[in-house]
């Protein structure tokens, strides 16, 4: 499958945090193609297996992406029909006002996210952010039809689709981390060209935008010997600070810091280096907000290393990607699964 196309079907797929089903089926379907196994657990995490080698001595590799995005959620109806909402995950208002979305009541219903027009605000109203509170949606439906359609607690995501830009890049809502996702499928096409001597676990994973609970679930029922975590990070933009964002057109980042294995991540340097592939330091002084950080501390712990996709406007409908960057990455991850081989132990002994 294109990676664009699948990343559009990624994007078209309603999966907010905690609500996960359908586009976990969209990664379920991609994955049956190019796995020896594929499953989904109880909570639509999505399990891809590719098993290398005739060795006794493979190591088990988890790569993980997560496949959740942020969203909304119905609060309440009022008397005119009006939905009032709330955030799913870390949703920044300001980007609000005006989006169009769409909520997933009975059936799919478009509406827009609106507000009093500054015609009608008060003296000093026009100089302040509007609250998310003080938003509603319309669907255009009078209250009866809203009503019959529409419960409290349904979910609600924005309509923004993968749209295609200059030199590669493309933008749209939830990139982060549907980039990722499409990543995994690209070092499965990536290790069907190579011998490799290792079990290979991708997982779609759920629920990161809350706490990166499906990483916690999927690392502990696997139980890997080296994991790799596979997110966004920031792409460079005139506003913000360079050390703390990366080139578009550079390739990914590769993370170093306490969360991540030093020696795991020297190997993944070396590998880039060797193959000429263009990679970025990231410094990652804490505890990343990634899969990374669930995924180190599982069971006994597991050595763990972080691949970035630079991204510009991350949590907006209109995040920003360079899909080269996710054809470098696969293959960089393919060739570091490819370059194991027995003994492969002496990776992660200091």
């Amino acid at each position: 499958m294109n990676s664009k196309d699948f990343l559009k079907r990624l994007i078209d797929a309603p999966g907010v945090t905690g609500y996960e089903e359908v586009a976990s089926n969209e990664v379920l379907k991609a994955f049956e193609g190019y796995c020896d196994e594929v499953k989904v657990d109880d909570f639509y995490n999505v399990y891809g297996i590719k098993r290398g080698g005739n060795s006794k001595d493979r190591p088990k590799i988890m790569l993980a992406a997560h496949v959740d995005e942020i969203g909304l959620m119905v609060k309440d109806i009022d008397k005119d029909g009006f939905i009032s909402f709330t955030n799913m995950g870390g949703v920044d208002q300001r980007i609000l006002l005006s989006q169009e979305v769409i909520v997933y009541g009975k059936e799919p219903l478009f509406g827009v996210i609106g507000a009093k027009p500054p015609h009608l605000q008060k003296d000093g109203e026009r100089d302040k952010a509007v609250k998310m509170e003080d938003m509603t949606i319309d669907l255009g439906l009078s209250v009866e039809k809203v009503k019959s359609l529409v419960s409290v607690g349904d979910v609600i995501t924005f309509k923004s689709p993968l749209v295609a830009m200059q030199n590669g890049l493309v933008n749209g809502k939830s990139i982060d981390d549907r980039a990722g996702v499409v990543l995994l499928l690209e070092a499965m096409k990536e290790l069907d060209r190579m011998h490799f001597n290792a079990d290979v676990y991708f997982v779609a994973t759920v629920q990161e935008e809350v706490g990166t609970r499906g990483a916690i679930i999927s690392t502990y029922g696997i139980d890997p010997d080296m994991g790799i975590a596979i997110d966004v990070t920031h792409g460079d933009t005139p506003d913000s600070p360079g050390e703390e964002t990366f080139a578009m057109d550079k390739g990914p980042t590769i993370a170093i810091g306490p969360n991540l294995h030093p020696r795991l991540t020297q190997r993944l340097m070396d590998i880039a280096k060797e193959y000429k592939i263009d990679f970025q330091i990231e410094v990652a002084p804490g505890p990343t907000g990634t899969d990374a950080r669930s995924m180190q501390i599982s069971r006994q712990g597991v050595p763990t290393t972080l691949i970035g996709l630079p991204l510009r406007y991350m949590h907006t409908t209109v995040e920003t990607l360079n899909m080269d960057c996710i054809k470098e990455a696969g293959r960089l991850i393919a060739l570091f699964i490819a370059s194991m081989e027995e003994g492969w132990e002496k990776w992660l002994s200091y």
